[in-house]
């Protein structure tokens, strides 16, 4: 017996709102937060200005080892009677660490939302921070780096990162740290990053049912204690784009494939251009049917894939291309790369290819917004990025209302082919005359 079906069509687009956004001053804190009527699931989430530009130079990772050792129990229970406490209500302590901020959150039944905060605010403000089960969570966390560290791409992403910002600034070194940064470091070095950042208040997001929720005392139970004043965020930094091009090569001897990353500095995240920017970066390498992925994959098969987009921070951005191809086609992947790059300087996009990325992206941001935790998060982008109440509310018709010039100015202004830095990954010995006979840039050596 043959079954036969008719597909469905696609329904129409159901009109997307984002939450009321609500807030308030209590306790020497901010709360901000999101009405979600009827929803039984609320988040909390603690923001702290705790973010790895906050870290010393040469002490890259403290934030990494901090966010493990609240898990180990609060000055008033240990770590066994505080995880039964947290487990009691159904939940965890879900900590996240960016440029730009330290995070910590709980989600719970409503009902469940204030003890939960308690107990969130128990571990940030009162963390037991024994010696040695903070030294025992540095040297888990530099052996896991160690371990990432021997695959391909991390030394990459170091190498651009120092080229692009400079290696004597903390962003100008990865983000998490590096094996020899982590495992440098010693106990006061994480009591006393604690001590001058997680007892200021911060901001408390909460996402929820705000019928059902008294925000006060939220705000109250997740600022006991602290104190402080705010402090400068600091507005962007200005890093100048490189006078001209170059390849810089990371020798991995033996190496089957070569790593590729390609970057130059790039814009901070509330800059006026974001939107335009965003779809630019989707066209040109953002998505599956992105033009990097169709030529460098599907026209030339030199990649499994390759990806290049914009990201940013409070203070700074880059745009980066990111893949892994054969050895043997090193030089004439680089190549296409960046004169791809350079096309879509030169001439923009087109309204096929826009349609595109704008229904994706414009799609994509309603589908990813309708959890507590989503909204939660977006929450956290108006706090940090200092944006408008009503940002996301407009996001979508943003995207959706972007022109054909408006997209391609934004490319010709913010694409700068002829200053990337590329970075390769790959065993010197095989590759290194292919990439001066390309005529890149200059090829120099990485020195560790």
């Amino acid at each position: 017996m043959t079954l036969i079906a008719t597909r469905p069509g696609p329904g129409l687009a159901r009109p997307y709102r984002f939450p009321q956004v609500v807030r308030r001053a209590v306790a020497g804190g901010q709360v901000v937060a999101a009405h979600l009527p009827g929803q039984n699931l609320a988040v909390a989430l603690l923001l702290l200005d705790a973010g790895a530009v906050r870290e010393p130079v040469g002490k890259e990772g403290l934030g990494g080892v901090l966010a493990k050792a609240l898990e180990e129990g609060t000055a008033q229970r240990d770590a066994t009677a505080y995880a039964l406490a947290i487990e009691a209500l159904g939940t965890e302590l879900v900590t996240g660490l960016d440029w730009d901020s330290f995070q910590v959150s709980v989600q719970v039944p409503v009902d469940r939302l204030s003890a939960a905060v308690e107990l969130l605010a128990e571990a940030v403000r009162t963390p037991r921070l024994d010696p040695a089960d903070v030294l025992r969570v540095r040297d888990d966390e530099a052996t896991a780096l160690r371990m990432d560290w021997a695959n391909p791409g991390p030394r990459a992403d170091a190498v651009l990162r120092a080229d692009l910002f400079g290696a004597d600034n903390r962003w100008g070194r990865p983000m998490y740290g590096d094996p020899q940064s982590v495992a440098g470091l010693d106990v006061d070095d994480v009591t006393v990053f604690h001590s001058e950042w997680f007892i200021r208040p911060g901001t408390l997001i909460v996402a929820g049912d705000l019928d059902r929720l008294d925000l006060d005392a939220l705000g109250a139970a997740a600022f006991a204690g602290t104190g402080g004043g705010p402090v400068d965020k600091g507005g962007p930094i200005e890093v100048s784009l490189p006078a001209g091009r170059k390849v810089i090569l990371v020798d991995r001897p033996g190496s089957v494939q070569s790593t590729l990353r390609l970057g130059h500095p790039a814009p901070y995240r509330a800059h006026p251009d974001h939107v335009p920017i965003t779809l630019a970066g989707t066209v040109l390498g953002g998505a599956f049917t992105s033009r990097l992925n169709h030529l460098i994959r599907e026209v030339h098969g030199y990649t499994y894939g390759i990806r290049g987009d914009f990201a940013s921070s409070r203070r700074f951005g880059r745009f980066a291309v990111s893949s892994g191809v054969q050895t043997a086609v090193t030089a004439p992947a680089l190549v296409e790369a960046v004169g791809e790059v350079s096309r879509t300087r030169l001439t923009g996009v087109t309204e096929e290819e826009l349609a595109v990325a704008r229904s994706w992206r414009a799609g994509q941001l309603s589908v990813e917004l309708q959890s507590p935790r989503a909204i939660a998060s977006a929450l956290t982008t108006l706090v940090v990025h200092d944006l408008p109440d009503d940002y996301h509310a407009r996001l979508r018709e943003s995207l959706l209302a972007a022109t054909v010039d408006e997209v391609s100015a934004a490319a010709a202004t913010h694409l700068h082919p002829d200053s990337l830095t590329l970075v390769v990954e790959g065993d010197s010995a095989v590759i290194r005359d292919e990439l001066v006979a390309a005529g890149l840039g200059e090829v120099v050596d990485h020195t560790p």
